[in-house]
C-alpha cells in the first residue's frame, strides 16, 4: 500500500470516479456500444441522464474538466443543438427507446452560464426526447457570479429540484488564488435569491485545500456554510490532476504564492468539517457529503454506484450502460461536427467482464462509508469478503475499515483516505497506471 500519511500535494488523480481506469478505456471498445444501443434492456434498470454545459467565464486553476472560456453565443447555441441531436440519436436505439430516466444531472463546466432562453430550449428538448416526468432528482450545478434572480425562478420553473452551488471557498482572497469568476459577495446574493424561489434542495460544495487556504479560513468557511444552512454540503479534497493551470505551474517549477496543504492537513481540515456538520445535525453519506435529514438524498450517487445505466451527452463525457463504458469526443469541433451528421461522437469504450462489474460496484460503494457483502453475493455470486481477504485485513489492522453487523463499514479516519484505499482492491494490471 502507498504511504497516507504527511504525503505533499504532488501531481496526478486521487478521485476515483469509475473503474477500470480510464486509460484502459480505447476505440478498440466501441463495436460493444452498438451492440448494447442495439438490444432492449431484459431487466428493469434505473436510467440517469448527464447533460455536460462545458462553458465558463473562467477556468479555475485547479479544474480538470472539459470546459471552453472562448466560445461566442453563436457557438453556444450550435453546441446546444448537438446535444439534442446526439440524445435523440439515443433515444431512437431499443436501449433507450421509451426510456424515463428516474435522474437528470446538468454538469459542467458551468451550466449557468446559459442564457433563460437557452436552457429552455434545452430542457425542452431533452424532455422530448426522453421524457423525465417520472425523474425523482434534477440536479444543476451553478457557479454564484452568473446567477441572477429570473434564472433561479426559471430553474426551478423548469423542474430542478437541486440547485448545487460551486461556492468552494468564502474568502475573497483564496478564491482570486484560485482564478474563480465569483466573488464572494456574490454567494450570498445567489443563495438568498435561490432559497426565497424554494428549491427542495440547495447544496454548497466545498473544497478543502485549495491554494492559500488556512486552518483559520477553513473553520470560517465551514461556519458560514452552517449560517446558510444548506440541505446538502459536498467537500472534497484538493488534488491536481495533470491537464490542470495548476500542474503546469508546478511541472515548470513556478513557486506558488501560496502552497498547497499536504494530504495530512486536508484529511484533518476534512475532520474537522465532518465534525461540525455532525454538531450541528447533519449525517454524514459517504467521503465527501453531508446531509441535513433523511429525505435528503443523493440518488444519482446511489444509483450509479449500484449499477443503474447512466447516459452523458456533451463533449467528453462518459456514459455506463448495461456493463459497457463509453466516452465522447472530447474536443469542441470534432463533437459538434459528428452530432450534426447524424454520428454518435464517440471516441472510447470498454466492456467490462464480470469481475470488473463487481469491482467497480464494490469500489465505489465502499466510497459511502458502507456496504453490505450479501448485495454482492446475490447479484455476482462473490463472497467479497473472501475475494478481497488480503487488502480488509490490511486495511482493518490500520483501523480504516471493519466487519460490524455483518456490514464493511469504514472508520471516519478510513473514509477520508478513501479513495487511496480504493486502489488495494483493483485487478493487477490497473493498479499502477496513469488513471485517466
Amino acid at each position: 500500500m502507498a504511504s497516507l500519511d504527511d504525503e505533499p500535494t504532488t501531481a496526478g488523480n486521487y478521485f476515483v470516479s469509475n473503474y477500470p481506469p480510464f486509460s484502459a478505456w480505447g476505440p478498440q471498445g466501441l463495436p460493444a456500444v452498438e451492440e448494447v444501443l442495439d438490444r432492449a434492456p431484459t431487466e428493469s434498470v434505473s436510467l440517469g441522464l448527464y447533460v455536460h454545459l462545458p462553458f465558463c467565464r473562467k477556468r479555475c486553476d485547479f479544474c480538470y474538466f472539459k470546459v471552453f472560456t472562448d466560445k461566442n453565443a453563436g457557438e453556444i447555441r450550435r453546441y446546444v443543438e448537438a446535444v439534442l441531436r446526439e440524445v435523440d440519436a439515443y433515444a431512437r436505439r431499443p436501449r433507450f427507446a421509451g426510456g424515463r430516466p428516474s435522474f437528470v444531472y446538468f454538469g459542467g463546466g458551468t451550466p449557468s452560464y446559459l442564457s433563460v432562453g437557452e436552457l429552455r430550449h434545452l430542457f425542452d428538448g431533452l424532455r422530448s426526447a426522453l421524457p423525465w416526468d417520472a425523474a425523482e432528482e434534477i440536479t444543476f450545478e451553478c457557479e454564484p457570479g452568473t446567477l441572477q434572480r429570473p434564472k433561479i425562478e426559471a430553474l426551478r420553473e423548469l423542474g430542478v429540484t437541486r440547485l448545487s452551488l460551486g461556492i468552494e471557498n468564502f474568502d475573497p482572497g483564496v478564491l482570486e488564488l484560485g482564478n474563480r469568476a465569483h466573488r464572494a459577495e456574490e454567494i450570498f446574493r445567489a443563495y438568498a435569491w435561490a432559497r426565497e424561489v424554494g428549491f427542495p434542495q440547495i447544496n454548497v460544495d466545498l473544497i478543502a485545500g485549495m491554494t492559500g487556504e488556512s486552518d483559520a479560513n477553513w473553520r470560517a468557511c465551514i461556519e458560514r456554510t452552517l449560517e446558510l444552512a444548506p440541505e446538502s454540503v459536498t467537500v472534497y479534497q484538493m488534488e491536481v490532476p495533470f491537464n490542470t493551470t495548476l500542474y503546469e505551474r508546478m511541472k515548470d517549477g513556478r513557486a506558488e504564492t501560496a502552497p498547497i496543504a499536504d494530504w495530512s492537513t486536508k484529511r484533518r481540515w476534512m475532520a474537522e468539517a465532518f465534525a461540525r456538520l455532525e454538531q450541528a445535525g447533519y449525517t454524514i453519506g459517504s467521503a465527501y457529503t453531508a446531509c441535513k435529514d433523511d429525505s435528503v438524498r443523493f440518488l444519482y450517487r446511489d444509483a450509479l454506484w449500484t449499477g443503474a445505466d447512466m447516459l452523458g451527452v456533451g463533449v467528453s463525457s462518459f456514459s455506463h450502460v448495461a456493463g459497457v463504458h463509453f466516452q465522447n469526443e472530447s474536443a469542441y469541433g470534432p463533437y459538434v461536427e459528428r452530432c450534426e451528421r447524424g454520428e454518435l461522437p464517440l471516441r472510447r469504450a470498454l466492456r467490462m467482464s464480470g469481475e470488473e462489474r463487481m469491482i467497480r460496484e464494490f469500489v465505489l460503494q465502499l466510497k459511502t462509508g458502507a456496504l453490505d457483502p450479501t448485495g454482492f453475493e446475490r447479484k455476482f455470486g462473490v463472497d467479497v469478503l473472501e475475494r478481497f481477504a488480503e487488502p480488509l485485513q490490511a486495511h482493518a489492522a490500520a483501523g480504516w475499515l471493519a466487519l460490524e453487523g455483518g456490514r464493511l463499514v469504514a472508520s471516519r479516519d478510513g473514509l477520508l483516505r478513501i479513495d487511496r484505499l480504493l486502489h488495494d482492491y483493483f485487478l493487477p494490471e490497473h493498479r499502477d497506471v496513469r488513471y485517466t
